[in-house]
């Protein structure tokens, strides 16, 4: 009971913790704006420019951070459930890898040249390199089992990679397409953007979380996932699924960010321990925090201008993930 008890304290810190990294968003930027004049634009705008600035630019970017961090944070610890490798990351089934190689030939080959363009480019690519990796992991002996799911899914990553960077090179023009979508970023994204990815990243969190006492069993092996009366095959399947539109979803609205959906259940695994009925709502919560914060560190490490969140994440998730590794006494989850 204390142990419950106590994740549950953690959990409502992690809320808090969420909240104010939301309201520094909306007030830190290129102008910074005072509480108060955050709270009013949001409860009483009248149309001044630090209220538009409020509503029009800081408000869908809040948003979407959000929403882009819980679906890879998410996305992060079902993976590492799925695959029982505390080090994966949602980049593993190839679902970033075919988001982009998707919107590469969309760029090259029909002309694609704006952003809401590519949510639907990638979400379908990204569902179907998850569909080609499962369905070619499956058809080994004992079906798709973690680690045929991870050969083959970087495997095709790699495959996908050097394709879209291949096709990149080739047309200059495509390149300079891609190379801000390429470094992953929440600013400046279209009208309609969070529109478009919530229904996706909705139905994938439900899915996911619904997910969690059948990941606890498979965390114990296949056969004995199956005494306990898992259904295997159709868990991993449902996991699958909840990947592909959750990580589908973010990099397609906000190209392929790094480190987020690694670090975060990696830390959250030492927080609260194995339970991945923990773990995947904590994930859920933390990892808007972390993108949030890298997003508000871009703002300011090189203001006036901008640093691209994806770039940022990278630097900060990098050295500490190396830490988080060292400190670890275990290498499952």
């Amino acid at each position: 009971m204390t142990d419950r008890r106590t994740r549950t304290a953690w959990l409502a810190a992690s809320f808090a913790a969420l909240a104010a990294a939301t309201a520094a968003s909306l007030a830190v930027g290129s102008a910074p704006l005072s509480p108060a004049t955050v709270l009013a634009a949001l409860t009483a705008p009248d149309g001044g420019l630090d209220h538009l600035t409020v509503l029009d630019l800081r408000l869908p970017r809040t948003i979407l951070a959000a929403l882009v961090g819980a679906a890879l944070g998410l996305a992060g610890a079902l993976m590492q459930a799925l695959t029982r490798n505390p080090l994966a990351d949602p980049g593993l089934l190839g679902v970033n890898a075919g988001a982009g190689f998707a919107i590469v030939l969309g760029v090259a080959f029909l002309g694609v040249t704006r952003i809401d363009q590519y949510l639907w480019l990638g979400f379908a690519g990204a569902v179907a390199a998850a569909v080609a990796v499962y369905a070619v992991a499956a058809r080994g002996p004992g079906g798709a089992t973690p680690v045929r799911l991870t050969l083959v899914g970087v495997a095709l990553s790699a495959v996908l990679t050097g394709a879209s960077s291949t096709l990149a090179l080739i047309d200059p023009q495509t390149f300079d397409r891609m190379r801000y979508w390429g470094a992953g970023s929440v600013a400046d994204r279209p009208d309609g953007t969070v529109a478009a990815v919530l229904p996706f990243i909705v139905l994938g969190a439900v899915l996911g979380l619904a997910c969690a006492r059948s990941l606890n069993a498979l965390a114990l092996g296949d056969d004995t996932a199956r005494a306990v009366g898992a259904r295997v095959a159709a868990s991993r399947a449902a996991g699958m699924a909840a990947v592909t539109l959750l990580c589908g979803a973010a990099t397609a609205a906000a190209g392929p960010i790094a480190f987020i959906g690694l670090m975060i259940p990696h830390a959250v695994r030492r927080l609260v321990g194995p339970d991945q009925r923990w773990i995947l709502p904590f994930s859920l919560v933390l990892a808007p925090v972390l993108l949030l914060v890298a997003d508000i560190l871009g703002r300011l490490v090189v203001w006036p201008a901008e640093l691209q969140v994806g770039v940022v994440t990278a630097l900060i998730g990098a050295p500490a993930l190396i830490l988080l590794v060292r400190r670890s006494r275990t290498v499952a989850p």
